[in-house]
């Protein structure tokens, strides 16, 4: 058994990283925040699958946050989170601090990106300048660990999207693999920020993967408007929750759809305030044969 490995240097983990390339291993990478839940481990699970060697980074990034009580404000769980991924056998842990990253303030420029829609829909436009932030780190992080295949959740559906175009339009050889969102019991989906929630705001929380899960099995019986109504009713009838977006848009470009034809696949995709706390989710909807 291979002991895990914390490393919070870039050279060293690049040394690393350039031994097991030399010795033929597939490397695979899990770019975290911290907090882990099971969302995140299962990415690890996944990765351990189809790769030889695993590279989990713990990193808060500050430049992709544009609100800087969030920044302030979110969950670090460091001993905790080193625990869960040694039991789930990662294999090295690349936790640096922000000088390391970004040595006396100097930022990484931003990759010269054509994001098109995505950088004008949904987290786009109610984060400015987030998708940048993303993808000057993800950038910076797949220079440093040289990873065969990177692994993200489906509940961050548009950052995946803008991650899978930075990497083909830079031509970076990296395989992006999809992994889908995991839930609670109640069906709220994992995301670190739930630890913020009080124990009333938990409880409302799972209003919003009701609304999604509505949409999903009663799409058929109504128009894209009256459904998204609906929907947004469900959700906003605890006067604690407010929705910021709730939408129907195409899987592929996230372009807004008019009707449930307009394209072959969509989703529906919502960011909602619960008290300070923010949260996103968004659910497939099977239209093709119906």
């Amino acid at each position: 058994m291979v002991l895990m490995q914390v490393i919070d240097n870039k050279s060293l983990l690049s040394s690393e990283i350039a031994s097991l390339k030399k010795s033929g291993l597939k490397v695979g990478f899990v770019p975290t925040m911290g907090a882990l839940h099971q969302g995140h481990l299962k990415l690890v699970e996944k990765a351990k699958q189809e790769t030889d060697r695993i590279v989990v980074s713990i990193f808060v990034n500050p430049t992709q946050f544009n609100n800087p009580d969030d920044l302030k404000n979110y969950p670090r769980t460091m001993d905790a989170d080193l625990r869960k991924l040694e039991q789930v056998g990662a294999d090295l842990v690349f936790a640096p601090s922000v000088n390391e990253m970004y040595p006396e303030g100097q930022l990484p420029p931003v990759p010269d990106i054509q994001l098109g829609v995505l950088d004008h829909v949904m987290e786009a436009s109610h984060r400015p300048g987030h998708f940048k932030g993303v993808m000057q780190v993800v950038a910076n992080l797949f220079r440093i660990v040289q990873p065969d295949a990177a692994y993200f959740g489906e509940k961050d559906f548009q950052q995946l999207a803008v991650i899978r175009t930075m990497t083909s339009q830079l031509n970076l050889p990296v395989e992006i693999v999809p992994c889908p969102t995991i839930r609670e019991s109640d069906g709220l989906a994992m995301s670190s920020r739930n630890m913020l929630l009080s124990p009333t705001e938990r409880t409302e929380a799972a209003r919003i993967s009701k609304a999604l899960f509505f949409i999903r099995d009663n799409w058929s019986h109504h128009s894209v408007e009256e459904i998204l109504l609906n929907a947004k009713t469900m959700i906003e009838k605890n006067k604690l929750m407010k929705v910021e977006y709730l939408t129907i848009a195409d899987s592929v470009s996230l372009q807004p759809a008019g009707d449930w034809y307009q394209f072959p696949d969509v989703r529906v995709f919502t960011a909602v305030k619960i008290g300070a706390v923010r949260l996103i989710d968004n659910v497939a909807i099977e239209t093709k044969g119906a």
